[in-house]
């Protein structure tokens, strides 16, 4: 498919630049300093089809948005997998050397890269994360201070020592700014709502609130990227992988999945479990009827919320509840004339 295998270990000072060809085994590899445009001169020079590959990084995103009109295809590949190839010498150049023949003999596992859908709300929906990380740390440390000295937090608002109440302050204006921080990029989830439909779209499914929406989009961005309703459930985490070997079964593993959408999911269980809707119905259908222990019928629930989400990403279309409803009555129907 294609006449030129490319690929690039790229970093602040330098690029390592590896290349193979269709009919040749050969491997040309140059390192020269980091220069994007150097780059996309070397590319349009090639004569014929490119396919290049670019390790998952920090600048994976720009480098795809930058280098994707240059050639046939992209493959921003997974690191984490590339280790099995790690013993021996590393330099930039072996790094290219083995990036380029795993991508000649089909080898790599691809990340998923768009173009420019939706890059600006995956920037904020990052940044909004780190925030809420950097809050519930400075929480933490004015819970643990008031914990030293005996004393609870929550109903206490000084403590004995000077010293102390002079960190106390510090962590408290730190907190205060937070919680305004916080306010800010609410405000904005709440305008990028009105912006996308697929954000809106969202929204109707019980247990989905604004935050969650904006970033399920942001992270799935194209629905139809997963293949069936099973992938997405295990990029998710919400269903485990059976390990075979000869026959037999030796158990089952959890996948890499990812965990932002895992706790969006289970979350809006735990929202709509005991509610008065067509998902808390199902819930106490599996625990009344089908004798499910709570807590895995909570799971039950988290892939039947996270199975209409891929719906309705896939379909683009707006939430019927009557239409899952009625989809669930059918379900309960069939199994008990099974």
């Amino acid at each position: 498919m294609f006449k030129h295998f490319v690929a690039v270990d790229w970093a602040f000072a330098n690029m390592a630049i590896a290349r193979m060809t269709e009919k040749s085994n050969d491997i040309k590899v140059i390192d020269v300093p980091s220069s994007i445009k150097e780059l996309q001169v070397y590319l349009e020079n090639l004569k014929g089809t490119i396919c290049l590959t670019i390790e998952e990084t920090s600048t994976s995103q720009w480098l795809y948005t930058e280098l994707k009109d240059y050639v046939e295809k992209i493959i921003i590949c997974d690191p984490y997998r590339n280790k099995l190839l790690s013993e021996g010498p590393k330099t930039d150049k072996i790094d290219a050397k083995k990036l380029v023949m795993l991508l000649r003999a089909g080898l790599l596992k691809e990340v998923f890269h768009s173009g420019e859908k939706f890059v600006e709300l995956r920037k904020i929906v990052s940044g909004y994360d780190d925030i809420i990380k950097a809050g519930v740390r400075l929480k933490n440390q004015r819970s643990a201070l008031f914990l030293s000295v005996h004393k609870n937090h929550k109903k206490e608002i000084e403590l004995a020592s000077n010293v102390e109440n002079f960190v106390l302050n510090g962590l408290d204006l730190q907190i205060e700014n937070y919680e305004k921080e916080r306010k800010r990029y609410q405000d904005e989830f709440n305008r990028q709502k009105k912006l996308h439909p697929e954000i809106k779209r969202l929204c109707d499914i019980p247990g989905i609130a604004d935050i969650g929406a904006v970033k399920l989009v942001a992270r799935v961005v194209d629905a139809n990227r997963f293949p069936t309703r099973n992938h997405f459930l295990s990029y998710c985490g919400l269903i485990k992988l059976e390990k075979m070997s000869g026959g037999k079964s030796y158990g089952k593993k959890n996948p890499r999945y990812c965990r932002s959408l895992k706790s969006i999911f289970k979350i809006a269980a735990l929202a709509t479990g005991n509610s008065n809707n067509e998902f808390g119905d199902y819930c106490k259908y599996l625990m009344d009827v089908k004798k499910y222990s709570e807590i895995n019928a909570r799971n039950a629930l988290s892939r039947r919320i996270a199975t209409v989400t891929y719906g309705v990403m896939k379909d683009k279309k707006k939430y019927d509840a009557l239409k899952q409803r009625k989809n669930i009555e059918k379900n309960k129907t069939d199994k008990k004339n099974i």
